[in-house]
This record gives C-alpha cells, structure tokens and sequence, in this order.
C-alpha cells in the first residue's frame, strides 16, 4: 500500500481551511494550505519536492511579481495588495520559504499542484506583511489575488521556462569551464607526438594536444546549440489563462506581464503569436531536450576515450594518467579506477533516458493542452543539472590533473606498423604495403625496413617522419 510521506504533528495547532470538496485541518504553522495539502495525500510519487529544483520556486516568484505588477497597473489589484505579494515573491526568489513547496515533483493535473503550492505560500506570507494571520484569505486570497488573469496552463510552462532559462546558463558556464580545461591541456599536449586510432586499430600519427583539442571544439560548438534551444524557450504563454483564449484577463495583460517578467530576470521574454498554439505546444521542451542529449552523447564519447586512453597501467593502453581521486577495489590493492569518468558516462545515460521521457510527454498532449509538462519539467531540470555538475567535476577532478605517458607514446609510435601511412607518397602505396607486411610478420620496426631496402635514405625519412611534417597536410 502506498504511504503518504507527509508527515506533521497532529497535536500541534491547526486552521481551518476549504476548498470545493470541503474543510481540511492545515497546520497553523504552515504557509501552504488546503490545496497543497491534498496534492501531498495524492501523489506520494518520487518523494523528491519541488524543493530541490531553486530555480523552479524562483519561476514561479518570478512570475506571480510580474503578474501582480501587471495587474496593479491594470487597477485589478491595489497597492497594498500588490506591495505584499511583490515582497513575499522577493522573499521566496531569495531563498526563503524553500522548505513550504512540499508537492511532489511527479504530479498529476498538469502542474496545478505545484502552482496551487506556490500560490498558497505566497498569500499566508503576504497576510503576514499586511499584518493579518496565515489563513486570513478574506484579505488577500490565494486564487483571487495571486493568481488574479491567470491560469496553472499559463503560469507554470512560463515559470519552467524562467527555470530553464536559468540552468542553460549555468551549463553553459560549467561548460566552458570544463572547455578551458581541455584547450589547456591541448597546448600542453601539443609536443607529444602519438597514434591516432581508427577501428580501435593504428591509423596515423597525430600530437595529443589535437586529440584533446577536439575536445575543447565539441564543447564550445555545443555551447552554442545550447544558447540557440534557449532563445526558442523565451517564447512564452502569459496571459493565455486556461487555453490560450485569454479568459478572464484584460486585453492588455499579456504585454504588461511579459514586459515585467523580462525585466525582473533579465531575459527577453515575447509573448507567443497565437497563444492557444503555444499553450498545447511543447515543442519548445522537445527541442531543449534533443540538444541535451546531443551534449551527454559527446561527452560521454569524451569519457570513454579517456578511459581508453588511460587503461592499464600495464595491460591497456596506458597513454596518459588520470589524477587518483579514490582507492578503486575492495579486494586489488593498489587499483585506482577512472571513477570520475564512470560518473559522467552514468549522467550521460540518465540525459539520454530523460529524453526519451520528454519525448513521450511531449506526444502524449492532447487538444488545447499537454498535461504531462510536470515530469517534463522533472527529466530537463534534472538533466541540466546533472550535466552542469558532471562538467564541473570533469573538469576539476579528472582533466585537470591529467599527465602524458610521454616515453611510452615515443615508443608506440615508432613501433607501429601505421606509420608506414606517411610513406605512401614517397615509396608507393605497394612498396608500403611490402614494408608493413614484413614489419608485422617479423616484429621489425618500419624505419628498419625502410633502410635494409634502400627504399628512402636516413635522412630522407628523418625529414618525412618530423612531427610537424606527420601531424598536418603538406
């Protein structure tokens, strides 16, 4: 049987509040009220709240100012009113009052829970302001006045948006952090010559620092499809109230309110064209989700080859060291395992699988509106979040303090059989064929070879075989 997770002292003081299914007891103490009490007992889902995501509560303050300032300037709302609400939403975009958005993530009614919550918290807090009493609501009521011209079908795909607007920026720093890490290390790596790998098999010559220099490029080329998902997520429906129609606000509302709401965050907020579209449309969330798994995907092509090029020390390839950061067996002394890149291969995975979600969410909108945007909003902020830390600590536990197995790379490279490759134009493509058989039937080195046929002198193939005559075209 499923148990409610909310739990509270019922010796402790309560008020009464109703609602249209009639009166509850909510503990006094409380700034949520009767709404959001119900939403606890229905859906004791993932037992993660709407807590955990700031930047969701921080939506949602966001949104309930601009509202209210729009509609002080529209006369629907007075100054006392509106002065309480707009400091109570302040209080909340601080910090304060986290612990009081007690609804679950996961949450049916397409997010009228978690816009009830902050309703709630918002009103007991600005009766408090005015001086009244939690509960109090004759005076300034939850959905008479915070909620005055607007909808839950409005008001929380605008606050995800305020949401996601916020963590894209903060992944797209944590991401060039981790980009500097790399181009660093490229410039450090730039002398090191080594094998490039096709197939897991040798191919030709190149220097580690252009191996990690594409490292750095796919990082900021993903920067940039993030900023570009990000200007689709500014267009915004405020001011559609239940279905894009517009009832029950003024004519006037939606500019007013779009205008405040760019204003108090600093992004540049449009009111979509033709609000009823843009309310049953997710299109916008697809799109944010696609780019994200695009990131995890690379990245974790990223951590793979770090692995790769970091196994051993003495059975795998062995060819730079990644910093110990743990001891990596239970029962093999002396093993230290690659754990920062396992972590960020297991975010990678989870991207990917929230995409999935987002995907199914998307599509399983029905008429004027997608009810699913709740566990949309779940798998995006969570995906952001996860990758801004994987990043993070890519970045600062594992790049970072990455070192080259210089003397071990030398001798790879003279070793193998691809170098033959750089021959091609000077001895012919069947002259290089000949030296590589041989070289790999005898164990010979190429340039033994090369020299026993009197193919290429010394010097000739000392030139051919300079770095900077190998790593780049002619």
């Amino acid at each position: 049987m499923i148990q409610n997770t909310h739990k509270f002292n019922k010796t402790a003081p309560t008020r009464t509040e109703h609602d249209l299914l009639g009166e509850r007891e909510v503990p006094s103490a409380s700034y949520y009220g009767i709404h959001t009490l119900r939403a606890m007992e229905n859906f004791p889902i993932s037992g993660t709240t709407i807590q955990a995501y700031p930047a969701l509560i921080q939506g949602l303050a966001f949104v309930k100012e601009a509202c209210a300032q729009a509609n002080l300037k529209l006369g629907l709302l007075d100054t006392k009113r509106a002065h309480a609400i707009t400091r109570a939403c302040q209080e909340i975009r601080a910090g304060k009052l986290r612990n009081q958005f007690v609804v679950d993530v996961i949450q049916g009614g397409a997010g009228t829970s978690t816009n009830m919550n902050a309703n709630e918290v918002i009103a007991n807090r600005a009766l408090e302001i005015m001086g009244f009493e939690r509960g109090q609501y004759n005076e300034l009521h939850p959905l008479e006045h915070v909620n005055l011209s607007q909808s839950t079908n409005d008001v929380y795909p605008t606050a995800l948006k305020v949401a996601l607007g916020f963590e894209i920026k903060r992944l797209v720093e944590a991401m060039e952090v981790l980009r500097i890490e790399f181009d660093l290390k490229a410039r450090e790596f730039s002398d090191v010559l080594k094998m490039g790998r096709t197939q897991l098999q040798d191919a030709v010559p190149m220097t580690l620092g252009q191996e990690f220099s594409t490292y750095a490029v796919m990082l900021h080329e993903d920067q940039q499809r993030l900023r570009e998902a990000a200007l689709l997520i500014q267009e915004i429906n405020l001011g559609a109230t239940a279905i894009g129609t517009g009832i029950n606000a003024p004519a006037d509302y939606a500019p007013l309110a779009c205008e405040a709401l760019s204003i108090l965050t600093g992004m540049q907020f449009i009111t979509a064209g033709n609000l009823v579209e843009a309310t049953q449309d997710a299109g916008a969330f697809v799109q944010l989700s696609g780019v994200l798994k695009r990131v995890a995907v690379k990245l974790s092509k990223v951590c793979n080859d770090l692995r790769l090029l970091s196994s051993g020390p003495r059975a795998g390839l062995g060819e730079i060291n990644l910093p110990p950061v743990q001891a990596g067996s239970s029962i093999m002394p002396g093993k230290v395992n690659p754990v920062i890149p396992e972590v960020v291969n297991q975010i990678a995975f989870e991207v990917i699988g929230n995409d999935v979600t987002v995907s199914f969410a998307a599509e399983a909108g029905q008429l004027q509106l997608n009810a699913f945007e709740p566990i949309i909003a779940r798998n995006l902020l969570n995906s952001l979040i996860y990758l801004r830390q994987g990043c993070l600590i890519l970045a600062e536990r594992c790049v970072r303090g990455i070192t080259a197995n210089r003397d071990r790379l030398d001798d790879i490279v003279k070793n193998s059989i691809g170098i033959v490759t750089a021959l091609n134009p000077y001895i012919g493509y069947e002259n290089a064929s000949m030296v590589a058989r041989e070289a790999y039937a005898t164990g010979k080195g190429v340039n033994e070879i090369v020299l026993q046929k009197g193919l290429l002198t010394r010097e000739q193939l000392e030139e051919i075989l300079r770095p900077e005559n190998l790593t780049r075209p002619k």
